[in-house]
């Protein structure tokens, strides 16, 4: 199910949509509000997104409804309830998208050239998986082309970008594993330990950073 906003985008378009899934375990550093926290990193990660050249920003919803994660977003920004990462692509398609990248909500400093590495993957692929770093592992982001081939359809039925071994799994679906190329990885902010990989000298992230301020990045 989508919110399509007024003007539907042309066939052809990319979209890059970011992952709002609240009830996922994350872990919030001392003093700090776990909802605050959610929301700041949901709204920097969107802003990368949402900077991309070329690119329609979008949001994923599960559970559909979320005011304080839709209140992140520029106007006229779609928004698409789904559970699965199936379910997402195909209703990114439904709105003309031919191509998309679906993004997990705990990238706030994500460098924007990491996901267009990813559309440019897909001009000699159907997908291409940007793998995260350190523990829990899984993906930052998965891009692809639309619709879907039927097995990476399949495979996104039980696989998401918290699976520990995400890449593996839909590797080992696919024709051959040169059809999920990996671009290069990235970090997710998932465990207190994940704060340090944070670089204050990095441009972006302002919400988290505003947040956090006051309290060291662990080290």
């Amino acid at each position: 199910m989508t919110d399509a906003p007024d003007r539907v985008p042309a066939a052809g378009t990319r979209f890059a949509a970011v992952l709002s899934h609240p009830a996922r375990r994350r872990d919030v550093p001392p003093g700090v509000d776990p909802d605050e926290f959610r929301l700041a990193l949901l709204e920097d990660t969107y802003e990368v997104v949402a900077g991309l050249e070329l690119v329609t920003p979008a949001l994923v919803l599960d559970p559909p409804d979320q005011p304080d994660a839709e209140a992140v977003t520029w106007p006229g920004t779609p928004i698409v309830r789904e559970a699965t990462l199936t379910g997402a692509f195909a209703a990114l398609h439904a709105l003309g998208a031919a191509s998309a990248a679906l993004v997990a909500p705990d990238a706030p400093d994500l460098p924007p050239l990491l996901l267009g590495k990813l559309f440019r993957a897909l001009g000699s692929a159907p997908s291409a998986a940007c793998r995260a770093d350190g523990a829990g592992r899984g993906l930052v982001a998965l891009a692809a082309r639309l619709p879907l081939p039927d097995w990476l359809a399949t495979a996104l039925r039980d696989v998401d970008l918290d699976t520990p071994d995400a890449l593996t799994r839909l590797r080992a679906a696919a024709p051959r594993p040169g059809l999920v190329p990996q671009g290069p990885g990235w970090h997710r902010l998932r465990t207190l330990g994940d704060l340090r990989f944070l670089d204050p000298g990095l441009e972006g992230w302002e919400s988290t950073r505003a947040l956090l301020e006051g309290h060291p990045l662990a080290r």
